[in-house]
């Protein structure tokens, strides 16, 4: 398991936050994600195995939303 932090610009509103943790909760491999409109973040801890790092930023980009950088 490994855990990325992403930097996410785009949300308006808790709403958003909640609609990108909601989709990355579905993703295959992703054990948790928590997202913060406050500090404009995404946690996720993921199976290296089932999921590439770079599927997870593209899923957040597809619902509209910008990753910026990533940690």
């Amino acid at each position: 398991m490994k855990t990325v932090k992403f930097r996410v610009e785009g949300m308006h509103c808790d709403g958003c936050a909640q609609i990108i943790q909601s989709l990355l909760e579905k993703k295959t491999g992703v054990r948790t994600a928590n997202v913060s409109f406050n500090d404009g973040e995404a946690r996720i801890l993921y199976d290296i195995h089932a999921v590439a790092e770079d599927k997870l930023a593209e899923a957040i980009e597809k619902a509209g939303y910008r990753v910026v950088s990533k940690s």
